[in-house]
């Protein structure tokens, strides 16, 4: 690496990890004060909030990376221009490419990055969070069992196009309470409603007693008696552990268990569900490039500034163009999931237009 890069990515990075820090205490000191009174009335420990807090970390992170890399190129490239070691470099025959080749590579190595942190950390993170502060609003001194935590109202599609709605669910002996089932056909027309009292896990199947079984025809009209069974045995794969990895939010998700359960949803009919996790899915991919793209973007304006345009101008630039960078997103997520663009383009369209713009506002520098 030449001295010139190291020069550049040692200024850039610097000013990187300081933002972070900044972002990160910023955060963090502004949320204890807006819930200091809960805290207070709870009398939540120190080591508790450490423990939400360093949880947040990584969520922190991945949503502040952007604006911290495009404050920094600003910054950095705006006190170069300020020096007019710009003009030198491009006297001394490098190109723009060439003088911003190191932030481009860190822009690459952070959203590699930040891929792997939102992928691996982020849903453990918001699993852990979420625990960490309904235990702190509860005011709880220990944290419950997992396995004697009891859910409400716990909805969830399954294979074989079924749909669960369970009131009460209890992992550890694997039990159900007033439960309805659905199933449809491919048209996601209901052929079956089974209603039952209490369900159990045994020995591989699900036990439902007090049972009654409604049949229906494709008008949805009742076809037969309804039949009522003390104890009926049905051939339902999921187990208890999957019930409850299925009830997760998709943001509680990792990318492989999102997949997963896509898949598991592909033939349930339920299109408008599947297409908003599909949209959530391939913004999984997408989302990590924002910060590479908006260093691009965010390396012609630097170049421009004039001599003493270097700090307020740099943090008002940056938030200038990443509040409409999230707002273009926003907005092509919001078409995708109302089926007005499909699930991948929705996920990349406001990638590809801000990365266009950049290439564009690059190409027309002298």
């Amino acid at each position: 690496m030449r001295i010139l890069d190291r020069y550049i990515l040692k200024s850039t990075l610097g000013i990187f990890l300081g933002c972070l820090l900044l972002f990160f205490s910023l955060y963090i000191i502004v949320d204890v004060f807006s819930h200091l009174d809960d805290i207070l009335k709870h009398q939540v420990n120190i080591r508790m909030l450490l423990e939400y807090y360093l949880s947040y970390l990584p969520i922190i992170f991945v949503q502040v990376s952007p604006i911290t890399c495009l404050l920094a190129v600003l910054y950095t490239f705006g006190k170069l221009n300020r020096n007019n070691e710009i003009i030198a470099m491009r006297a001394s025959g490098l190109s723009i490419l060439q003088i911003s080749m190191p932030v481009i590579i860190l822009g690459a190595v952070l959203s590699v990055v930040v891929f792997l942190v939102n992928d691996k950390f982020v849903p453990q993170s918001l699993v852990f969070s979420d625990k960490m502060k309904a235990q702190m609003e509860t005011g709880a001194k220990k944290a419950k069992e997992k396995g004697h935590e009891v859910y409400n109202n716990l909805c969830m599609y399954g294979l074989r196009n079924r749909l669960f709605f369970v009131n009460k669910f209890r992992l550890s002996p694997g039990i159900m309470e007033n439960i309805v089932i659905l199933e449809h056909d491919e048209q996601q027309n209901i052929v079956k409603k089974v209603v039952a009292n209490k369900g159990a896990h045994k020995d591989g199947m699900w036990h439902f007693y007090q049972s009654i079984t409604y049949n229906f025809d494709l008008n949805g009209q009742i076809i037969e008696e309804p039949q009522y069974l003390e104890e009926e045995v049905m051939a339902i794969p999921e187990t208890p552990q999957e019930f409850l990895t299925q009830r997760q939010r998709p943001d509680f998700m990792n990318i492989a268990q999102l997949d997963d359960y896509i898949w598991k949803l592909s033939r349930s009919g339920a299109v408008g569900v599947i297409r908003n996790l599909k949209v959530d899915l391939y913004q999984r991919f997408t989302f990590p490039l924002t910060s590479i793209i908006i260093i691009l973007l965010g390396i012609p304006f630097a170049l421009r500034m004039k001599k003493r345009a270097t700090g307020l101008s740099s943090m008002g630039i940056s938030m200038m163009m990443g509040f409409l960078y999230y707002v273009l997103n926003a907005v092509s997520i919001a078409l995708g999931k109302a089926a007005i663009l499909p699930p991948i383009l929705s996920a990349s369209l406001s990638h590809i237009l801000a990365l266009s713009s950049a290439l564009y506002f690059i190409h027309k520098l002298p």
